[in-house]
Parts: C-alpha cells; structure tokens; sequence
C-alpha cells in the first residue's frame, strides 16, 4: 500500500491522462499500463545483459540487437531458430526518453510495413510473445489511445519518476490505480490488497507442479503473487541477483531479486500450464497478461470467460470440473445472476441466484480431490439464515473438509469498501474434524478510509499459527479460545446449525471491575463540593 510522494505521483499522472482528453478510468489504466509495461520490460532487459556479461552466457532478447538469433514465436507460439532480427534497440524505453514531441508519439504509433518489418513501439509490444500465445491474443484488439505528443511526453516523465524497479511497489502502485474504478463507480471486484494476497498464498503454499486457477481473476494478482512467492522459495543462495537502487534522497538501497533457478525443471508446466485465469473484463484479462508476462509466464490460460455460466462448461469442460490443485480468489459478492444463466450443477448444490453462495460452489466443482481453495467471502456467509446459505456451509463441512476461517477486520477494503469479510479455505474431499479459527483484528494499517501504516499487525503471526496448527496435528496448542488463534470441532459446529461466524465461539475473558471503597469515594465527594463552594463563594463576590 503506497502513501505520500508516490500517491501523488499516480494522482498527477492521472489528472495529464484527464487534461489529455482520456477520461474513462478503465482506458487511463490500460495506457499507463502500457507505458509501464514497456519501461519493465526495458529494465529486465538491462538486468539480463549485466547477468550475461557476468555469465558470459547469451539470453532470449525481447529487443533485438540485430545480431543475435534469439527465438522466434511466430504464429506457431513455440521457439524456432530463425536469422537474426533487425535490430530493436531504439524502442527501448531509455532510448525512448531521449526522444521529444511528434518524433516520439510517430515512432509508438508506427504500423509495420514491408520496408519497415520491425515498426514501431506498440507494434513491438503487440507481436512480443506472438500472436498465438495468450499476451499475442489479448494484444490483437489493443489500441494506443495517446494521440498528444505533450500527454506522452508528460506521462512518459511521471512514470521514469515510479520506483517499478522495486517488487513490492510495482503492486502497491497497481492496487492504488486499481482502487480508483471503484471510486469512479465501476465495480470493486478488481481490486484485493497486496499485503491480503500475499498473506492467502503463504498460508497454502503452492507447490511448483500444481495447476492454479482464480475464477475471478481481474489483473491477476493472485496469479502473479504466487508466482513470486514460487521465485523466492525456489531460489538457491547462489541464484539471488543483487543490485544497488538510488532513492530519492540520496541513500542506496540493495534490491534482491530472485531467479527461481531451482524451478528449472518445471519451467514448461509454469509457462503452459500451471496458471489459469478467468473473466469477463477484456481490459482487465490484458493487464493479467502482461503482469503474467513480466514475471516469466510467457503462455497463462487467461481467457474471458464467465465461469458461473453454462457456456463455460460447455466451452472449457476439461478445466471446468475435477482439475484444479489450487484456487485463489476474492470474487465479486454483491448482485444476484439470472439463474437460466448460472450452469445447473451449481444451482442445484446452491439453490440460490447470489454469487457469493455460487462461486464457493464452483471451486468445489473445478478442484480436483484433494485440491484446495482459500477465496475471500463476505461474513454473511458464514452465518447467513437462508436455505442457501446453510446448505453451502453444510456441504463443505459433511463432504468435504473445512481447514479454516480467518476472520478478516471490516476496513481491509476501505476506502472502497467497508464490508466485513473473512478467509474460507476449504478441501476437496476430505473429512472435517476440527477447524482452524483466527481473528485478525489488525492488518499493519489504520481501518479508517485514509489506510495509513501502523506498527499492530496480525497477519504474519496468522501465518504462523496456520503452519503451528499443521493440518490439525497441532491441535493440542489450540485450545484456549480467549486467544486470536483456536480450534472448534466439526460436531460443535453442526449443534451450532453450521454457523461460521468467529463470536459464536471466541470466548471474551471477564474481568471483574474494581470498584474504591465507599469511604473512598465519599472523601472524593467531600472535596469536589468544597472546591464547588469556594468557587461559588469567589463568584458571588465578584459580583457584589
């Protein structure tokens, strides 16, 4: 989560996109995205050539230095050999930021041309990965809507000023860009915090041959998170790549960067086959997969699609039952569907027209046996009164198993969203025993609309009370319900008509108040009336 300097960068970018005549914000994030995307892919480009000269061993250039002969995607979206490329280097973004006006607003519009194969920038960006893979796909129908030279010139600025070189921020950045839909009306279900998501992918621990999916995925967080937490946990301590950042101030910062060099026999699965995504926001799915893209997932299965609907099965019916290993997810849970749209397997698990019931339903559907979802849910979930509502948390408990229920704080989502949520995850399969309890009553920022950072954070040790608990094996260590973290067995929770909410089962210690004694408290009363009388007494003489 960004504050300060940096909020006010993106705001001033946003208002040059505004002054510049591009005013719908799904558009101004789309061609920010784009710029940002092509000064990423300039620095990763910086950084392979360094690790080269270092290794002395050539790497797959994304711009073309017109002698080398890296692979070609072509129209088949696997590699061949092919003779060198024209060079590309003056689409580069530090080449680009020498460039001023019309020149450079001529040369990011440039189309190709047979005495012009190469073109220009967003010709480039468009046939990076070619145009069978999943990023060729969703570029096809991209459009530069930047038609100033003086708003390209600006935005191009704003943006050399953003610190994307640093991991963590590039996502704050997002997810404060992102935050900006709800508040121009468009719906919220784009946007989960960073610090949310990455505390839901520690907490199930994806495994590098896992195929992973979110049904709901927006840009991808999830996605892209998980990828970076598989890059961290495999990278040796020989494979972590150091480099010295300048801040503002002066100072030096060291970023470490991660290559997942133990993930090289899975390469291939990662980037075919380990990362699904779903939705029916186009702009949306092409942000995916550029963030996809950026972090070495050259071909994710992200496609529009609306996995509630009939269509879906009838399109995709390999991945649409029985496949998943892991599901991630904060779908959207406001509004209710036609049910003539919604697929028939899910109404009759669910009888009910709500996507909050619905989408837990389908993750059912789409797991495999002994796959794992962890999906953020609204707390009427957990105990709503409704035939649905009950029959959902019935059919997770009796056939399959609840692992946990993390109770999330009601200002997570502020200042779009002030809704009280929580953390289901659940099994596949399985039998329900006892169930893993956490009340995260802090999450390191202030739970008013303004976000700020604060020391009281509950999340880290969440994580760590989940790993305690094992799976139940550590049960023992949890059996004080007065404590954020405690378990509640399945019967219990089946006496207690399968209601989920965390306050029908915390135990909020009594504390017995201490009152003075009446002495005490009368010589109390004796000198505030005398001190009353003595003030009386100076009043009335200042009035005679």
């Amino acid at each position: 989560m960004i504050t300060g300097p940096l909020k006010s960068k993106i705001d001033r970018l946003w208002l040059e996109f505004h002054s510049g005549g591009i005013t719908n914000p799904l558009t101004v994030i789309e061609q920010i995205t784009y710029l940002m995307f092509l000064r990423l892919l300039d620095i990763a480009e910086m950084r392979n050539e360094k690790k080269a000269a270092r290794s002395k061993k050539p790497f797959n250039r994304v711009f073309s230095d017109g002698e080398s002969t890296g692979p070609d995607k072509g129209n088949s979206g696997k590699d061949k050999k092919q003779k060198p490329r024209p060079s590309e280097q003056h689409l580069r973004w530090h080449r680009l930021r020498a460039m001023k006006g019309e020149a450079l607003l001529e040369l990011m519009r440039k189309p190709k041309t047979e005495d012009d194969p190469v073109g220009g920038v967003f010709e480039h960006l468009k046939g990076i990965s070619g145009e069978q893979s999943t990023f060729g796909q969703f570029m096809k129908d991209a459009q530069f809507m930047i038609v100033k030279p003086q708003l390209l010139v600006k935005a191009m600025e704003l943006i050399e000023e953003l610190p994307l070189d640093r991991g963590d921020t590039k996502g704050d950045l997002y997810e404060y860009m992102l935050g900006k839909l709800t508040t121009a009306g468009i719906n919220g279900q784009f946007r989960t915090p960073r610090h949310i998501i990455r505390m839901m992918v520690e907490l199930v621990d994806p495994s590098p041959d896992w195929k992973i999916c979110d049904p709901a995925c927006g840009t991808g967080g999830f996605l892209v998170y998980a990828m970076e937490y598989l890059q961290k946990k495999y990278t040796s301590a020989e494979g972590i790549d150091r480099e010295e950042i300048k801040n503002e101030d002066g100072t030096t910062t060291i970023n470490e960067i991660y290559t997942g060099d133990l993930l090289e026999q899975y390469r291939e699965h990662i980037k075919d086959e380990m990362f699904h995504g779903y939705d029916f926001e186009a702009t949306m799915l092409r942000i995916a997969a550029m963030n996809m893209m950026l972090h070495g997932v050259e071909n994710p299965d992200i496609q529009n699609r609306d996995t509630l609907s009939n269509r879906f099965v009838e399109e995709r019916p390999q991945v649409s039952k029985d496949y998943f290993d892991l599901i991630l997810a904060n779908p959207p849970f406001k509004g209710s569907l036609d049910a003539e749209l919604v697929h028939k397997s899910l109404t009759s698990a669910v009888k009910t027209k709500k996507t909050e019931l619905l989408f837990p339903a389908l993750m059912l559907r789409m797991l495999k046996n002994g796959g794992r979802c962890a999906v953020i849910v609204p707390d009427g979930v957990l105990f709503g009164s409704s035939t649905a509502h009950k029959k959902l948390r019935s059919t997770i408990i009796d056939d399959h198993q609840l692992d946990a229920i993390i109770k999330l704080p009601s200002g997570v989502f502020k200042p779009y969203a002030g809704v009280a949520t929580a953390i289901m995850i659940f099994t596949k399969a399985g039998q329900t025993q006892d169930v893993f309890f956490y009340d995260v009553e802090h999450d390191g920022f202030s739970l008013d609309d303004k976000r700020q950072p604060v020391k009281d954070n509950d999340l880290p040790d969440a994580v760590t009370q989940w790993r305690k608990w094992d799976n139940g094996k550590g049960k023992k260590h949890f059996t004080n319900r007065a404590k954020k973290a405690f378990s509640v067995s399945a019967d219990e929770i089946r006496k207690e008509k399968y209601d989920l909410s965390i306050g029908r089962y915390k135990e909020v210690p009594y504390e017995e108040p201490v009152y003075d004694k009446p002495t005490a408290i009368l010589k109390r009363l004796a000198k505030m009336e005398s001190s009353i009388a003595s003030d009386l007494k100076e009043l009335e003489g200042l009035l005679k």
